[in-house]
């Protein structure tokens, strides 16, 4: 039998709160329990001393005895001071996904292309430009060529 440190929901739809119990990790979430160890009220804020409460002699009984917190207990009960924290290193979970990526290439993309296509539209008029400053002042000197 193995036994689990984890937690049982009860309260209302949308306003949950849980029992921190010790049970056999085979009953279900919220079924059979071997003892109630402490609560946990998610609903309050996280720098409140009402929002994770346990029996700490009752705990310390049970993980000596071999019990296995869940995950979130387990965090639960570092932050207490509980139990001891392990290091967790999860070097991917800053990376984007796959179609994040993907979608970030796009937009490098069309950025490029459009800064490629303005590039081409002020090449252009200089060109024009550069042509029609050449116009008058060819004017300019027919002009002062029939005047003289």
């Amino acid at each position: 039998m193995a036994i689990a440190i984890r937690l049982a929901r009860g309260g209302a739809k949308k306003r949950p709160y849980y029992r921190v119990v010790v049970a056999d990790s085979r009953a279900s979430r919220d079924g059979k329990f071997i003892e109630k160890v402490g609560t946990y009220n998610p609903m309050l804020p996280k720098d409140s001393d009402q929002r994770a409460q346990f029996v700490t002699e009752r705990i310390q009984h049970w993980l000596s005895k071999g019990a296995q917190p869940t995950d979130r207990v387990a965090r639960l009960l570092e932050k207490a001071g509980l139990v001891e924290g392990k290091t967790r290193n999860n070097p991917n979970k800053g990376k984007p996904g796959q179609k994040a990526v993907e979608r970030a290439e796009e937009k490098a993309q069309k950025i490029a292309d459009a800064a490629e296509a303005a590039a081409a539209a002020a090449a252009a008029p200089a060109v024009e430009e550069a042509a029609a400053e050449e116009a008058p002042a060819a004017e300019a000197a027919a002009e002062e060529a029939t005047e003289a």
